[in-house]
């Protein structure tokens, strides 16, 4: 059972999809792993680490995947690495399967049994295994130093001898798990936070942090929530009353950080222009959700607007990988946790349960075709 670890080669990923720790689970388990040269280099791991996990290095792709049972990725193999994989492989992958049916129909081509780790079910069962959990925690982390960074005003309130500084106002647009770490975060750095979210048991979460909870709580919103924790589609004239009390606050604000992301759909757009003028210069936005279409008016993947008015709306572009020595040491702990689920911890091999739960939930190709019922090729 040879288990491959390949360099990412997407632009701006510096993550790598093993570390030294999960190496040695994987031998334990029975494995043989090979690891191409380099791997770990952008995630602060060089190759004699991996090697004293056990682990072979291979000079070459090519060589790091001949024979592979598995191969663990951070993003989705290249129709080039594609065609260096065994047929009938397992690739662990966060493999971004919204909108992208040419990828997977090269997968299926390939013969690749491919998951897609983002499909992962949140259920306890599978809580060490959330890719989307365990990264998005770092990247609200991020943007919260990073926000800091362009705002040119210290973020604690400071008494000194010359006068007082006042605290920064932080507003985080979204409490799931990227927002309510934005929010500990900024209160760790002595801001005063307030956040929002169209669930209602957020606001417990919010309150638990220190945060005030900024929504309009009439009974509509009292009822926004379905039994399995999801929100409920709002009224229009609801969400005209949210929009509006939310104007009026941002004007207030010093850093706005928005993460409100809808898999398999654009991000939905929570600060207008409008908004944005009406920050005073110097203030600062962070966008989240900018590789998904944004969250702010104006903002753009991979840069820094600054705006007429003096306001900077950063658009950050893989913000795990900004941090990529932690986050990858959670990634690969994921990934090891769900692989071991598919080890006979007996025979020593590789047997997938092809009917477990979480197979069939991450599971997008296999046998020559894509088998997860929401990504069927249209007829």
């Amino acid at each position: 059972m040879k288990i491959a670890v390949i360099s990412e080669t997407a632009a701006l990923e510096t993550r790598v999809a093993a570390t030294p720790e999960t190496i040695k689970k994987l031998i334990g388990l029975g494995a043989t792993v090979s690891v191409e040269a380099g791997a770990g280099k952008n995630s602060g791991i060089p190759d004699a680490e991996f090697t004293a996990a056990g682990a072979h290095i291979a000079s070459s792709a090519k060589e790091t995947l001949a024979d592979a049972a598995v191969v663990l990725k951070v993003r989705r193999p290249t129709e080039g690495e594609m065609a260096l994989m065994p047929k009938g492989a397992l690739v662990l992958a966060v493999m971004d399967p919204y909108d992208s049916p040419e990828a997977l129909a090269s997968m299926a081509k390939a013969g690749l049994s491919a998951f897609s780790m983002e499909l992962m079910p949140r259920i306890t069962r599978a809580q060490v295994m959330d890719v989307l959990s365990s990264q998005a925690n770092l990247a609200g982390y991020r943007a919260v130093i990073d926000a800091s960074s362009a705002y040119g005003r210290g973020m604690p309130m400071m008494m000194t001898a010359a006068g007082t500084v006042p605290a920064a106002k932080v507003f985080v647009m979204g409490a799931g798990v990227a927002g309510l770490q934005a929010i500990a975060t900024a209160r760790r750095l002595g801001a005063i936070v307030t956040a929002t979210d169209v669930r209602p048991a957020a606001k417990e979460q919010v309150a638990s942090l220190g945060a005030k909870f900024i929504a309009v709580e009439d009974d509509e919103f009292k009822q926004a929530e379905t039994a399995a924790g999801y929100a409920k589609p709002m009224s229009a004239e609801y969400q005209a009353k949210q929009a509006a009390l939310v104007a009026s606050h941002i004007a207030k604000q010093d850093i706005v950080i928005t993460t409100a992301l809808i898999p398999g759909r654009p991000a939905p757009k929570l600060v207008s222009e409008e908004m944005v003028r009406s920050m005073r210069a110097g203030s600062v936005i962070v966008d989240l959700a900018v590789e998904r279409g944004g969250n702010v008016a104006l903002s753009k993947a991979g840069e820094t607007i600054v705006t007429e008015n003096g306001v900077s709306i950063l658009g950050p572009v893989n913000l795990p990988g900004r941090i990529a020595a932690s986050a990858s040491a959670l990634y690969a702990k994921n990934l090891f946790a769900f692989l071991e689920t598919m080890i006979d911890k007996k025979e020593k091999t590789l047997a997938p349960n092809w009917d477990d739960e979480l197979v069939k939930a991450t599971l997008l190709t296999r046998d020559g075709s894509v088998v997860h019922p929401n990504f069927q090729p249209k007829s």
